[in-house]
Parts: structure tokens; sequence; C-alpha cells
């Protein structure tokens, strides 16, 4: 029954997750004009594609490796790697996302980061690279001592949770200050046209992804077992076998 609910879990999360990125990218093409890398408002379009596949998409997926059934058993190298890999792309499309933002911004003669969105997307961005090297040189490198990654692996937990819950909030924020300020000349936001609708649609997909990740790793059955009480979980692995 647990590996039932954990591989259901799993297959709703592949579900949310590809609905979330392309929503957005239908939000972008249908009603924002598509994309461009000129630094027009077409070059904007592939801001949130670009954040809500990087930092909550993958992010989430890279969050959930070692919950995978099959990390428990072996050598946690290879998970370790899967790991920092998923992230490491998370973050680039991240990074490729900013850019596009501050490329439009200076085509445009936009200030840059004077909104709360954009303070709350560049504090989530500057936690993610701290926590990827961070994971970097004390997980996956061999240097660090069993008490330092004992100490520092709550830590490590805490962040990557909370480094989600706050792009999830950058993602929600965003997507209101766009319909703000697309909506303004047209249709108004309260009148809830259907760009109004469905953008509203795609930050719920967002937030139902993410409750979901965080549900799934806070989930005690479904963490990883500490070395020598694997007894008890087998059974989860040879379900799928």
């Amino acid at each position: 029954m647990a590996s039932g609910w954990f591989y259901l879990s799993c297959l709703a999360l592949g579900s949310l997750g590809s609905l979330c990125i392309l929503f957005t990218i239908c939000w972008m093409q249908h009603w924002r004009g598509g994309f461009s890398w000129d630094g027009s408002i077409y070059t904007f379009n592939w801001h949130p594609v670009l954040m809500v596949a990087g930092m909550v998409v993958l992010y989430g997926a890279a969050s959930l490796v070692y919950r995978l059934p099959q990390s428990w058993l072996g050598p946690k190298l290879p998970w370790k790697l899967l790991h920092a890999a998923l992230h490491l792309m998370a973050f680039v499309l991240s990074v490729v996302g900013l850019v596009a933002v501050f490329k439009f911004h200076n085509h445009a003669s936009v200030t840059n980061l004077y909104s709360l969105h954009s303070w709350l997307g560049i504090t989530t961005i500057l936690l993610f690279a701290c926590q990827w090297f961070l994971g970097f040189a004390i997980f996956l490198l061999p240097w660090a001592s069993l008490w330092l990654r004992s100490f520092l692996k709550p830590i490590h937990v805490f962040f990557g949770a909370s480094i989600l819950s706050l792009s999830i909030a950058s993602v929600i924020s965003g997507i209101n200050e766009k319909l703000f300020f697309s909506l303004k000349n047209t249709k108004p936001y309260s009148s809830l046209p259907s760009e109004a609708v469905f953008a509203n649609s795609t930050g719920m997909l967002v937030v139902a992804f993410g409750l979901l990740v965080l549900y799934i790793l806070l989930a005690s059955s479904w963490k990883r077992p500490e070395p020598g009480i694997l007894t008890d979980r087998q059974p989860l692995l040879h379900d799928g076998e």
C-alpha cells in the first residue's frame, strides 16, 4: 500500500509539473505574443516559463531524489550526483530567466529590482546559489567529516524546503504583477477576462505542485532510512520489482 501511494503521488507530481510548464508557455504564446531574444517584451516572456520550469518543477523533482526507494540501497554517490545535477540544471534555467527579464528592462529603460516580486525572486536565487555550493562542498566532495555532515544536514533540508516555498511565492506574486501590468489598458483584472482566469489557474497548479512536493518531503514513511533500519521498508522496494 505504501508503495502504491508513493508512485501514485509521483505520477500526480509529474502531471502537475508538466501542466505548470505547459500552461505558462500557453499563456505567454497565446495572450502575450510568443518569444524572442531581441530585448523586446517577447524576450520577457521567457522569464516566467524558465522560472516555473527551473525554480519550481525541476527544483521540486531534484528535491525528491532521495525519496525514490531505489536510492535506499547501494552506494549513495550516483544519487548525490543526480541530486546535484538536477539542481544545477534548475539553477541554470533560473539564471537564463533572470537574464531575460534584465535584458528586456534594460532595452525598455525599465527600472530593475524595485518590486516586492523582484526582491523575493532575487533573494530566492541567492539562497539557492548558496544552498547548491554548500551542498556540493559538504555532501558531494569527500573532505567533510561525518560529524559536520550530520550537523549541516537538517539545515540543508530546511533551506531546501524553504527555497521551494519562496519560489512558489515568487511565481504567484509574479503572475499577479504581470496581470496587473498587462491588463491595465484593456479589460481590468477585476472583470476576470479569459487571460486572468487562465493565469490564475496556472498559479493554482504551481501551488498544488509545491504542496505535493512538500508533502512527499515531509512524509516520514517515504524518507530515506538511516543505515541499519532498512528491514521494515524493504517491501516498498520489492513491490516495484
